[in-house]
């Protein structure tokens, strides 16, 4: 019988009962059928569902803190840790006859507790690798996450790992197989520094040392730079010219480019999808011309700063279609002129873009851009539907995926699973953030847009600690996605600090920025522990490819 202090948080108040199945395994045991932390073949993990109780696997640590439980990922049982106190607890399997290469483990869990106080761990492989299980205490759904080791001694030790008083996890499904499993994209949009830096903003290492903001992300890991640019901003920013710049930038330090293109004189999104100024009064071909030579004009700078992007994003967050009306997805505005759905339209824009990318940048990937996955996968799968009978040319599915809107993890990743089987393509979350504190900027105070307990992610407290944990379980539950298809994250606006004259409105010099605390600087201009989990897997290519 359980102690009521033991019992798993994923079922609060919820006694349970140890199964049957332990007894049986016992009983094998005893009769020489099963051997603790055997295999039955190279790669082969005993006991991989635990039907067998933990008949395979060692227990270190407080042994009564990991048992086996009912309600396993689409079976009877799972293992579950769970510690009351302070300490920690392992369970782990060694496998042996290896051959010599990347393996990967990987399991379906479910975690909760303080911040980084699961993971999943290879060791003795000869290189190791770890990853920290993310918090699935919104919605308690199963995810599959994985690590991977290069195995050069012919074994490997699987384990789960964890730590700390309230921590608690749940695994089931174990795989080892071979093949590697990592981020190949650790992203950041850093659109905003070239008019920061001109507002007199600086930047500082943890130890409030001065430290160039491109030459930071860099040294830090990062390896994609993505870059918004505008048709004509009121501020003068976010133009040809400072992207071609910062490009420049970005490849100096070792860094790929992604251009995102809105194809408007502001911000763009599901809200907003204005025409530029300088567009108005053209006819829907007119628009796509207008499209095709505004894309080969900025690209066309790019390369003449020495520069071949990585990819270009035709058009942000654009669900609703773009440049309104003549390019709405849906009828967004009842009362204009333009009723009714214009896909064809927006479908020749696309093809206009994705044409002049072509066309001065053969080899740079081509990026359809949507958000609100929290409204279900249907109505993306609706857009891309239409998109692709349209012939749209694309390359990488790009998702925005803010945790405090856009669902829990387990929609993010079940998402990237379905998304990329669905269209063949593989998936970027090019948009992603999370706040390290709620308090405002005494310096310059503006409210957030992140601002109150309410709007928090459980698990993910607001603070630095929290928002490093928020952003690595962002990537890897990405990366982890079944399908293999998922590239990994760019973090949106780390550097967008808060220095007067850089507020949202580009038109608006006195407003201020509300994104602030989901920078990665603090209010003191000095890098938070997020900086840190842009860093390269084990064994990873730091370069994107």
């Amino acid at each position: 019988m359980n102690h009521p202090a033991l019992m798993t948080p994923g079922k609060l108040k919820q006694r349970r009962r140890l199964l049957p199945a332990v007894v049986l395994a016992f009983a094998l045991a005893g009769a020489g059928l099963l051997t603790p932390g055997a295999a039955t073949a190279a790669g082969t993990v005993t006991n991989a569902g635990f039907e067998a109780g933990l008949n395979g696997w060692t227990v270190n640590g407080h042994e009564d803190a990991a048992r086996v439980e009912s309600d396993g990922f689409q079976s009877a049982s799972r293992l579950t840790h769970w510690l009351p106190g302070d300490g920690t607890v392992t369970t782990s399997q060694t496998l042996s006859g290896l051959a010599k290469g990347w393996w990967t483990f990987r399991a379906n869990i479910k975690s909760g507790g303080p911040v980084d106080s699961s993971r999943l761990t290879l060791t003795g492989c000869g290189a190791h690798g770890t990853t920290v299980l993310p918090s699935t205490e919104t919605d308690d759904q199963w995810l599959s996450m994985a690590v991977s080791a290069n195995v050069t001694s012919g074994k490997c030790t699987l384990k789960l790992t964890t730590s700390g008083a309230g921590a608690w996890a749940s695994m089931d499904n174990v795989t080892f197989t071979p093949g590697k499993v990592d981020r190949k994209v650790r992203g950041a949009d850093l659109s905003g520094i070239p008019k920061n830096e001109t507002h007199g903003a600086v930047y500082a290492d943890a130890n409030g040392n001065s430290v160039d903001p491109v030459e930071a992300f860099a040294d830090a890991g990062t390896n994609l730079v993505r870059l918004k640019v505008w048709v004509n901003s009121a501020d003068g920013f976010n133009m040809k010219e400072q992207v071609a710049s910062m490009a420049r930038r970005a490849d100096a330090q070792g860094m790929r480019v992604l251009i995102d293109f809105h194809y408007s004189d502001r911000w763009t999104d599901p809200g907003a999808q204005g025409v530029p100024a300088a567009w108005q009064g053209l006819s829907p071909m007119g628009l796509a011309d207008a499209v095709y030579s505004h894309t080969r004009d900025v690209l066309a700078a790019v390369q003449a700063a020495g520069v071949t992007p990585y990819a270009a994003q035709i058009g942000n967050e654009i669900n609703p279609g773009m440049l309104w009306p003549y390019g709405q997805s849906y009828d967004v505005d009842p009362d204009d002129s333009v009723a009714g759905a214009q896909w064809d339209n927006l479908a020749s824009f696309l093809k206009a873009g994705a044409r002049a990318v072509s066309d001065v940048s053969p080899g740079t990937k081509k990026i359809l851009h949507l958000t609100n996955l929290n409204n279900g996968i249907d109505g993306i799968n609706w857009w891309y539907d239409q998109a692709t009978a349209r012939s749209v040319p694309f390359d990488i599915i790009g998702l925005s995926y803010y945790g405090y809107w856009h669902g829990t993890l387990a929609t993010l990743q079940s998402s990237v699973t379905s998304l990329s089987a669905r269209y063949n393509k593989d998936v970027i979350v090019v948009e992603t953030s999370y706040p390290f504190t709620l308090a405002d900027n005494p310096n310059a105070p503006w409210e957030n847009v992140i601002a109150t307990p309410g709007q928090l992610v459980k698990g993910y407290p607001a603070t630095p600690s929290g928002q490093a944990a928020n952003f690595r379980a962002v990537q890897d539950v990405v990366a982890s996605a079944p399908g293999g298809r998922g590239l990994g994250a760019v973090y949106w606006e780390p550097a967008w600090t808060s220095v007067p004259g850089n507020g949202w409105d580009p038109a608006d010099p006195s407003s201020g920025n509300a994104w602030e605390n989901q920078a990665m600087f603090d209010y003191n201009n000095r890098a938070l522990p997020a900086l840190d989990e842009f860093r390269p897997d084990a064994g990873s290519t730091p370069t994107l490819r």
